[in-house]
């Protein structure tokens, strides 16, 4: 820490009367350059205008170096710094870094000044000293540590440095041990690369090694600092102060490593130097390892550093003078004339797969060397009077990656050779003829290369770069000299859960291909949480991806969903085989069975945590093989929970309890104990049971103990994993949201934040207003690309992140859900808050926050749609149900078709008004009141079923009342479909030839009919077709006995007479054998009729057509009902009187066909249907016969 600020005030007075820094011209090319005198550490810089002027610098970079030299433009936020400068010339602005640096100069570069005068700039610049001891590698020596002990067993490290180099390549530090453990940091592609292994086991099933890989560009000549810290297998890898946290492979703790550990590259010690490595070249400082100074003890000659030929505890710089370019700027150097030979070389680095490097005009034609797809392309154009020559040179791919690659070409008159990073297999020849080389008079037009140039060459001479800066030579336009400002958009990896990220040289971009997320840093997961989530989406059961903390780091994994009318289950198997034989095991050597499921362990606790209800299926099969022995006895067999802890009691049973089912149930064969297998029969025996208690799931191992002993087998299962229910996702209070505002619209969302650049606000506008008392879905999300506002999955608008800017959003107040300051409050509800994919618990902060009520009902609003066939949802705390009793349908959504199988002489009969007999509970009787308005006097109705027979005639559907009328759906003779209707006040049954088709052709047909008065409407399928007319045919022909095929999902109005029969409900009775079956539901295989067939075709063959029934006079009617009551009373008073009469000898006279006497019990209709030849029909009940 810095206690003691060193400061340093800088004016310079370029005019008598102001004081600062003004410089003559105001341009992009004036810069202020502070030498503090040596390597000190700055903190924070001010700024003021020019004294008592209009002379201020509105926004301004910030450059540091050692050496006055290869200066390095301040980062921050992942982008070269622009800091913002003053408004006048009085205030001061301060800036504290938030990356401390460390360095002797600082440069200032104005970017933007006052409109109202020039550049003027007084600085302030805070900070305090530094030193450290510094060691020069030259790539040759190292420095050796020697343990004080031959063998080190090591369980914690901590190893801190700084280093400087500009080679991509090169040992840092490195050590091992003769048991395989080792520890190499090394510098790979200018990228920091940690391995290190804590042992592998003999047989090699577990293997130790670890690579990580942190950094890039660390070849830029410019001090980088390194930390590692180490307990047991726990790994904090620290570069520049972003921090990796891993875990190293294996199941050992201790680094074990033999005498030394080496500094700065491989030892010399007869060990084999493996991959042809290189040791480092450069600086290391401020090394320390395990609390010693490693540079302090190689100063006093405490180290062994006799490899080193001339060791230097100072830094040696190098002389490499870098160019940056950008997609404007161009750089003009001198050539020789009358020259008969082209010979020029660079080094260069970019990020962008094309770019113009090299142009030049030769005596007559041109020279151009290019970036193109990654490679490097050479175009020689000459010509002379006789004929055009052109010569293409191609080498290398994939060389926009960065680094640093070295381009030579050399040209004579009849030879062209290029080199790409001195490689042979790049080298070309070419035997065309060429001319003289020329310097380039004029820039050319085609500026578009941006990255960096070093070590440039022409005609073999190095390039004064340096006279150029002065304006000697050459020129240059938009090129920042002696500085390389490359950037790495793609380190750290912005793109999250593996996404692929892909830069040029401005922006980054991320490949989600297979990640199974989505946007623009592969952020939001494209699954949905949980099974119960895919319910509330209408899919049915299968198996399905999904991702339970949606943007957080567990990936997506595949699940079995069971979506059942009661819950929603989801499934993990597992790789156990059922009935898993064991031998051999005793208590000293327990048989241990490892227990894989299809997601790794933190995928599966996600599943159970947030589950309602979980179980898992465990059983011990057993011939001499105990299980848990007695209560107080040690147990033979144990298994263990997903927190590796041990639990000793067996399924059916609870934590604690050391029984099985058996036990608790008091049912074991052998009552002395409290599992079956515990008796140790000879026998096959079995302990079987759910393991309930969720937070122990589920079953990693299984140890047994107790099959060692001659004759003793036993046989294992462990089933898969159930869970059912989502309390996080779905629970009262939840629903996705995330950031949610109304403004003064209801049909807006806005989402606004502020990380530094200024608010920015995002809008979405509905179709709708969102203040409808339905569920909406609000998806928020902003990163370092771009800011996204997503509403109910339709409505979208996203704004892209400044190029250059703050990025990280940081927050030091309490997190506001529905309320903050100055702010009109939501009123409503708002449900699973989730944040970077942490379920908020809304619940449980609602219960102790005054205004605010836990418990949101609702989901039917949203997701009641998914309820199909007049299915009912039904709130559940968790979740919602379709409720499918008063359908003709079953299952989660209510679209399974409910059907049966009629043999000869099935009849189901359903009663709309059961009877309410003597000592009826007061329900019943509620209930037939109740039906009596709504059931009896229907004026409409609906019809719904399908069927498919092969017999012919058949009486479908027949309806009854108390009154005479009725309605039947009855198949004639040649198959035919007819329905007839009997109303009161019609003085003949209504009929409608429906489908002049043979239907009894064992193919599926289904009927839709609604009547409302006097209009009907009836659709058959796969045929519409429109009313008839009226068949003065009378129904009782059809209505024969034993309809024999299917019939499925019958509905009329509210009921579902067939369903309640197959349900064994009160009001239906089946006679005969009824058989559940959707063979009547399955899908349809004969061709609609043609039109040429059709004797109902109209042009509009697509819409069913209805017919009204016919008129009758109303004031005839009146007459003829009042006589019919008349008539009706005295035929009453006449039946009465017989009955009176004949009732001692036991007859019963009725209008019954003949045959009928066994079913004396049941009404005249079923004894109608029940006969061969009916010869009337009495309605006295209103009943349903199928």
């Amino acid at each position: 820490m810095c206690t003691i600020p060193h400061t340093c005030i800088l004016f310079m007075n370029y005019q008598s009367s102001a004081g600062g820094w003004s410089p003559l011209d105001s341009d992009h090319y004036q810069w202020l350059q502070v030498d503090l005198g040596s390597r000190k550490q700055v903190s924070a810089i001010a700024t003021q205008g020019r004294y008592s002027s209009s002379d201020w610098t509105t926004r301004y970079r910030l450059l540091y170096s050692d050496t006055g030299r290869n200066w390095k433009p301040y980062h921050q936020d992942g982008n070269i710094w622009a800091f913002s400068g003053n408004s006048n010339s009085e205030s001061v602005v301060r800036h504290e870094l938030q990356q401390g640096i460390v360095a002797r100069f600082l440069r200032l570069i104005p970017l933007a000044w006052s409109e109202e005068g020039r550049i003027g700039l007084r600085i302030e610049i805070y900070g305090c000293s530094y030193w450290a001891d510094v060691i020069n590698f030259d790539g040759q020596g190292v420095i050796s540590y020697r343990f004080k002990v031959k063998k080190m067993k090591i369980i914690k490290d901590v190893i801190a440095l700084r280093f400087k180099t500009s080679e991509s390549e090169g040992v840092i530090l490195h050590g091992e041990g003769q048991q395989g453990d080792y520890i190499t940091l090394e510098l790979r592609k200018a990228k920091l690369l940690l391995q290190i292994n804590l042992g592998s086991n003999q047989y090699g099933s577990i293997l130790g090694h670890t690579s990580v890989t942190t950094g890039s560009l660390l070849d830029d000549n410019h001090w980088h600092s390194v930390v590692i810290e180490r307990y047991r297998r726990n790994v904090n890898f620290t570069l520049d102060r972003h921090t990796q946290h891993f875990r190293t492979n294996g199941e050992f703790d201790y680094l074990d490593l033999d005498y030394e550990l080496t500094f700065g590259g491989m030892p010399y010690s007869g060990k084999p130097v493996g991959g042809g490595r290189k040791n480092f070249k450069g600086c290391m400082e401020s090394i320390n390892y395990n609390g010693d100074n490693i540079t302090d003890l190689a100063r006093r000659k405490k180290l062994d550093t006799s490899s080193f030929r001339n060791l230097s505890f100072s830094c040696v710089e190098t002389h490499t003078f870098p160019v940056f370019f950008n997609a404007s700027s161009f750089l003009q150097l001198p050539g020789r004339a009358s020259h008969n030979m082209v010979s020029v070389g660079f080094q260069f680095r970019t990020w962008n797969p094309d770019g113009l490097l090299l142009f030049s005009n030769l005596d007559e034609g041109t020279l151009e060397i290019s970036l193109l797809d990654g490679k490097i392309v050479v175009y020689i154009n000459t010509s002379n009077a006789a004929r055009n020559y052109q010569v293409d040179l191609s080498s290398g791919s994939g060389l926009n990656d960065g680094q640093w690659h070295a381009v030579r070409l050399v040209a004579k008159e009849n030879f062209a050779m290029l080199t790409v990073d001195g490689e042979e297999t790049s080298a070309v020849r070419s035997t065309s003829p060429l001319s003289y080389f020329l310097q380039t008079l004029f820039p050319p037009s085609q500026h578009t290369f941006q990255g960096c140039m070093q070590a440039i060459l022409v005609d073999d001479q190095p390039a004064d770069l340096h006279a150029v800066e002065k304006g000697t030579v050459g020129a240059f336009e938009n090129v920042s000299l002696d500085m390389c400002a490359i950037i790495d958009r793609c380190m750290p990896n912005h793109c999250e859960h593996g996404g692929r990220c892909k830069q040029t040289w401005e922006s980054f971009s991320c490949t989600c291909d297979g990640t199974g997320y989505s946007g623009a840093t592969c952020h939001t997961s494209v699954y949905e949480p949980s099974c119960e989530a895919y319910k509330h989406i209408g899919k049915s059961s299968d198996s399905y991806w999904i991702d339970p903390d949606g943007s957080g780091p567990l990936g997506p994994f595949k699940v079995n969903c069971n979506m059942t009318e009661d819950n929603v289950w989801t499934t993990v198997v597992n790789n156990l085989a059922p009935k898993t034989a064991i031998t051999g095991s005793s208590r000293e050597r327990r048989t241990v069975l490892q227990v894989n499921y299809s997601a790794s362990m933190e995928q599966v606790t996600a599943i159970t945590t947030s589950a309602e209800y979980c179980e898992q299926q465990i059983a011990y099969s057993c011939r001499m093989s105990r299980l848990l022995n007695t209560p107080d006895g040690t147990p033979f067999t144990w298994w263990v929970g997903r927190g590796s802890e041990k639990h000793l009691y067996w399924g059916g049973s609870g934590p604690g309890i050391k029984k099985c089912a058996c036990g608790i149930d008091r049912n074991c064969t052998d009552p002395k104990y409290d599992c079956n297998c515990d008796a140790d029969s000879r026998q096959w025996r079995e302990d079987s049971g759910l393991l309930v208690y969720k937070e122990h799931l589920p079953v990693s191992q299984v140890a047994v103990g107790d099959t060692n002993r001659p004759g003793s087998e036993a046989k294992l299962t462990v089933g898969p994993l159930r869970c059912h229910g989502d309390m996080l996702h779905f629970s009262r209070d939840l629903y996705r949201c995330f950031c949610l505002c109304f403004p003064s619209a209801p049909e807006t969302v806005s989402f606004s934040f502020d990380v530094g650049n200024g608010p920015v606000d995002l809008t979405v506008h509905s179709a709708a207003p969102l203040n409808d008392d339905q569920w909406h879905q609000v998806m928020a999300e902003r990163n370092v690309k771009e800011a996204v506002l997503l509403l109910d999955q339709t409505y979208r608008t996203s704004r892209p992140a400044p190029a250059q800017g703050h990025t990280r959003l940081e927050l030091f107040s309490q997190l506001y859900v529905g309320a903050a300051g100055g702010q009109r409050g939501f009123l409503g509800c708002i449900r699973a808050l989730r944040m970077n994919g942490i379920t908020l618990d809304l619940e449980e902060r609602a219960k102790v926050t005054p205004g605010v009520e836990p418990g949101c009902q609702g989901h039917c609003t949203s997701f009641g749609m998914y309820c199909r066939n007049g299915g009912k949802c039904m709130e559940r705390y968790n979740g919602y149900l379709c409720d499918c009793t008063a359908t003709a349908y079953d299952g989660p959504f209510c679209t399974r078709d409910v059907g049966g199988f009629f043999e000869a002489g099935t009849l189901v009969k359903y009663n709309f008004l059961p009877e309410v007999v003597a000592g009826a509970s007061k329900d019943s009787k509620a209930l037939t009141k109740q039906l009596t308005p709504h059931e009896v006097n229907l004026t409409k109705e609906e019809l719904a079923f399908s069927f498919s027979t092969s017999s012919a005639p058949a009486v479908l559907v027949y309806i009854s009342s108390k009154t005479q009328d009725y309605m039947a759906v009855v198949l004639k003779q040649n198959g035919s479909l007819q329905v007839r209707y009997s109303l009161g006040g019609l003085k003949e049954p209504f009929s409608i030839e429906v489908d002049q088709r043979n239907l009894a052709n064992g193919q599926p047909h289904s009927l839709n009919m609604s009547r409302h008065n006097r209009s009907i409407s009836i659709q058959v399928q796969p045929k519409h077709t429109q009313t008839g007319f009226v068949d003065p045919v009378i129904i009782e022909r059809y209505n024969t006995p034993g309809f024999i095929g299917c019939l499925s999902r019958v509905q009329f109005n509210r009921a579902a007479p067939l369903k309640s029969a197959l349900r064994a409900a009160t009001q239906a009775a089946a006679t005969g054998k009824l058989v559940e079956s959707n063979c009547g539901a399955s899908p349809l295989t004969i061709p609609p009729m043609s039109a040429a067939t059709d004797p109902w075709h109209l042009d509009n063959t697509g819409e069913s057509l209805h017919h009204r029934l016919p008129h009758f006079n109303r004031d005839s009617a009146i007459i003829g009902g009042i006589i019919a009551v008349v008539i009706f009373t005295i035929l009453c008073t006449l039946v009465f009187l017989i009955r009176y009469m004949f009732r001692h000898k036991g007859t019963y006279h009725t209008n019954e066909a003949k045959g009928s006497g066994e079913s004396a019990a049941e009404s005249a209709d079923t004894a109608i249907i029940g006969t061969d030849n009916p010869e009337t029909i009495d309605e006295s009940k209103k009943e349903w016969f199928i």
